[in-house]
């Protein structure tokens, strides 16, 4: 009998699978191949919204990954917007340094998209929001901060990690944890129980 897990995450997230692991629900993962990028760019080219942009990027991770079997396969995407600008994750420490300066002493905005497939159609998805107050800081510290977490917060939108030093960066969070570190857990966990996959 195939004893496979029904639920399939189309991503190599880390912080996603963890939190999965940590719910005690098993899942398999198959990492989405799509070129981000270049997606991204065509769908600003066009006037796609930062709630577009997340969904889009979401759904084509499912679908790739749903077209070649079968149960549920969930695709996710989370973006940063601040001041109507949409950021991508840094490509080096320069970047990321670049990135903190301009959110420090501001609000931004993180969307974190989930999209599930099943048996190769899309059948539910949704949009967290979650509003982060960063704290004003001088470069130094911001210099201390990238120094003390290493080239691995390269791997966040917002070169931070809020479940661990990065929550010493922010005065305020408005919004659902599993949100901020990238994946809308609970609304996700709400419908596959609907569907009796958990």
């Amino acid at each position: 009998m195939d004893k496979s897990p029904k639920i399939t995450l189309a991503t190599e997230s880390k912080a996603r699978i963890d939190m999965f692991a940590r719910a005690g629900i098993d899942v398999a993962t198959k990492p989405a191949r799509i070129d981000e990028a270049i997606i991204k760019a065509s769908l600003l080219a066009e006037g796609a919204t930062p709630n577009d942009v997340a969904d889009t990027l979401a759904e084509m991770k499912a679908q790739r990954v749903a077209g070649a079997q079968s149960g549920f396969v969930i695709g996710a995407d989370q973006v940063l917007v601040c001041e109507n600008q949409l950021f991508d994750k840094a490509p080096n420490m320069a970047a990321a340094k670049e990135k903190l300066k301009i959110l420090q002493g501001k609000p931004h905005t993180l969307l974190s998209a989930a999209v599930i497939y099943e048996d190769a159609k899309p059948v539910w998805r949704t949009i967290g929001r979650a509003q982060l107050f960063m704290r004003p800081m001088e470069e130094v510290e911001i210099d201390q901060y990238l120094e003390a977490e290493g080239d691995s917060i390269l791997s966040s939108v917002g070169c931070y990690f809020l479940e661990g030093r990065g929550a010493t960066l922010f005065t305020r969070v408005q919004g659902d944890y599993f949100t901020v570190i990238g994946f809308p857990l609970l609304d996700v966990l709400g419908y596959l129980r609907t569907r009796g996959a958990i």
